[in-house]
């Protein structure tokens, strides 16, 4: 038995409760992780709310860190006392659960359970944006929008790394200070001004060549506007609602401009790309390069709180939930 957040309805945060749960032991395949810590990401929002849909009843909770207790018939490469993370499929918000040993993998001892926990969804999600959706290089111009977010802070670090000249937009003066802090060259308090507008100041008109954007419909179709002809607009999230259906047309219009909506769990769909992704990211994290902001914390209990704070855009950062 142990203890695990449950929905059995979609709605608030309110929804979500403290219960009771049998595992049981690892089937074929599968591995028995018991949590160290957990993470915190605004998909999970989506899943508590009903925008992304799942059978109920569910656990939420994508992303976690802890060691590994048993494992199933046929799993040779990890073994009970294993230090393993993973963003995968729904039932992070648990003191254990059962995982497929393919989703999960070692944590270096670089790196501690909180670290693996507050960056495997989202590190991982900056890793392909930046080395894979759009290949970030030397003397690029990069917009982030959420700049002081979990995913964001992240962006901003690893682009200024790669050489890249970054501009961030905020929604508060004490979040511009923590995304300048982090490396952004240029920061836009989107609340005060208008975002476009800037970008072109900044770059004398020559604009960016790519926007990474986790807020969606507020910012859109503004961040096209950011784009340097044949730029690529990257929508990882909707922070703020779905971008409405548009006429695609508008890419011609604003210069041959490049739009995807990619996912994290379709880029290490394949083993390999998953074990290439968090290497990359373990490596450049245990460099120093980036750092992982942890900036909270609570027991996995008050989740509720930590939700509300989240929607309330009241967070920086990456939060963390002790089992």
């Amino acid at each position: 038995m142990t203890k695990a957040i449950r929905i059995h309805a979609v709605g608030g945060p309110e929804v979500m409760a403290l219960e009771d749960v049998e595992i049981g032991a690892p089937g074929p395949g599968q591995v028995r992780v018991r949590h160290t810590a957990i993470g915190v990401n605004f998909i999970d929002v989506y899943f508590r709310t009903g925008a992304y849909p799942a059978p109920l009843p569910f656990t939420p909770g994508n992303e976690g860190a802890g060691v590994v207790e048993a494992v199933g018939e046929g799993v040779s490469d990890l073994a009970p006392g294993d230090r393993v993370a993973y963003a995968a499929g729904l039932g992070a918000y648990a003191q254990a659960r059962l995982i497929d040993a393919d989703r999960l993998v070692r944590v270096p001892d670089a790196i501690t359970d909180e670290q693996a926990a507050a960056m495997m969804l989202k590190g991982m999600t900056a890793q392909y944006l930046l080395r894979r959706t759009y290949r970030v290089k030397a003397g690029d111009t990069v917009l982030v929008h959420a700049a002081a977010g979990g995913v964001g802070l992240i962006l901003v670090q690893w682009a200024k790394h790669l050489g890249a000249t970054v501009i961030g937009t905020v929604g508060s003066a004490e979040k511009g200070e923590l995304a300048r802090a982090k490396g952004c060259d240029h920061v836009i308090d989107y609340s005060k001004e208008s975002f476009p507008e800037r970008v072109a100041e900044i770059t004398k008109g020559a604009k960016c060549q790519v926007v990474y954007d986790g807020v969606g419909k507020a910012t859109f179709p503004g961040s096209l506007d950011c784009l340097a002809p044949l730029g690529m607009f990257a929508s990882y999230g909707s922070a703020s609602g779905k971008i409405e259906a548009f006429d695609i047309g508008l890419l011609a219009q604003k210069g041959s401009l490049f739009a995807t909506r990619p996912t994290l769990f379709t880029y290490v769909a394949a083993r390999d790309d998953l074990v290439a992704t968090a290497q990359d990211l373990f490596d450049v994290v245990a460099s120093g390069a980036v750092e992982i902001p942890v900036h909270a914390r609570a027991a996995l209990a008050d989740v509720g709180d930590v939700h509300r704070a989240l929607e309330g855009r009241k967070t920086t950062g990456a939060t963390v939930l002790t089992p």
